[in-house]
């Protein structure tokens, strides 16, 4: 509970956090007449992808088992609003009236989904009002989005501080979301190469305009670290990354991984290969939702909302929304678990500012090279 006093304090809530198992069974109908129970629709992945998916199912179980509440999940049959939405009104027909929603790509659906179904409770994760495109948010839905360009800052300056000075971002496709982490990371790279008295510093940007990795984003990727000597590529958007962490294998080049603690996967490709990962707080989130509205019967506080979420804490850096992994970053004697913390701080107070707009950041110290889509 004392991580998360800040937000406590700030948006007058309750929060309790459960911690997050995984497992592919459903929880089991709690005994007697249970008042909610929790249904998850994938994205365009599955619960296995180490990334939205994983994160939402893991905290949705964790939290089903731990209080007797009825769980499943669902997975559209492909990548289309119609398919969504089959999948939210299968899960309704069965009798799930607690629809937990992962990504932007839920927007249409919500829209309609919500107005269909008004009894139903909706929670989405990183679905913003342009997204949902309503001209308001209905009573029965509510989305946490998140400050990508705090822990896209965190990334790019912890990178340069850790010594690379060729540095790589891969966006999927140039979304709202994708453009502030791209924006952070630059801004990150910038201001510690100029602090750090860092020279030489460039950073190679482009979109794949896809949130998948192929043949073809591999072999561009192939041309940045074996031709251009790029060291280290954020790889931002969906399973795009998987495209960096093949080619990035074979130099023994790096990854940066995004959303949550990506290490595990990336370093399948080669040991270490993982620098830190930008993170949203995911899983925290889905809980906090769950209690207020199973545990505290607090809907009316968060109903008809969307919710950014970013920095709560000055000092304890796992608290917040935005964030890069405390344990498995790729700390040294130039950036250390210290100096990151010394970092959030400055953010928290206000000493750092980061640019949360769509504009294109223009840096002052570093070099920066933009190309077009990749596809």
């Amino acid at each position: 509970m004392k991580k998360l006093l800040a937000l406590l304090l700030a948006l007058a809530m309750v929060f309790s956090l459960a911690a997050c198992t995984s497992s592919n069974t459903p929880a089991p109908a709690a005994s007697g007449d249970a008042a909610y129970s929790v249904a998850m629709i994938t994205d365009y992945g599955d619960i296995t992808d180490e990334s939205f998916n994983q994160a939402t199912y893991e905290a949705c179980k964790a939290f089903s088992d731990a209080n007797g509440l009825k769980f499943n999940y669902y997975k559209p049959a492909g990548d289309s609003t119609a398919e969504r939405v089959a999948m939210i009104d299968a899960a309704i027909a069965d009798g799930y009236n607690v629809v937990v929603c992962p990504g932007f790509a839920f927007g249409e659906a919500l829209a309609q989904c919500t107005v269909n179904y008004p009894d139903v409770k909706f929670i989405a994760l990183d679905v913003s009002e342009f997204d949902i495109g309503l001209e308001s948010i209905p009573e029965n839905l509510f989305s946490a989005v998140y400050q990508e360009e705090l822990c896209g800052f965190m990334a790019g300056y912890a990178a340069v501080a850790l010594g690379y000075k060729h540095l790589g971002y891969l966006g999927g496709m140039a979304v709202p979301s994708v453009v502030r982490f791209g924006n952070g990371y630059i801004q990150g790279a910038d201001l510690a190469a100029k602090e750090l008295g860092i020279d030489g510093v460039t950073l190679e940007y482009v979109y794949g305009n896809q949130f998948f990795g192929d043949a073809d984003i591999t072999s561009y990727m192939d041309t940045w670290y074996q031709t251009m000597g790029v060291e280290v590529v954020f790889a931002c958007g969906g399973g795009i990354w998987s495209s960096a962490a093949e080619a990035a294998a074979k130099v023994n080049g790096k990854v940066i991984g995004v959303d949550v603690d990506q290490s595990k996967t990336i370093d399948a490709y080669g040991a270490g290969m993982t620098v830190t990962s930008a993170m949203k707080g995911l899983k925290a989130t889905v809980n906090t939702l769950l209690t207020e509205l199973v545990l505290n019967d607090n809907w009316a506080s968060y109903g008809g909302q969307v919710m950014t979420l970013g920095l709560v804490s000055g000092d304890d850096v796992e608290a917040n929304y935005t964030q890069i992994p405390y344990d498995t970053t790729q700390w040294s004697d130039t950036f250390s678990q210290d100096d990151y913390v010394a970092l959030v701080g400055r953010m928290f107070s206000g000493d750092i500012k980061v640019d949360g707009s769509q504009d294109e950041f223009a840096p002052s110290t570093i070099t920066l090279n933009r190309y077009d889509n990749i596809k």
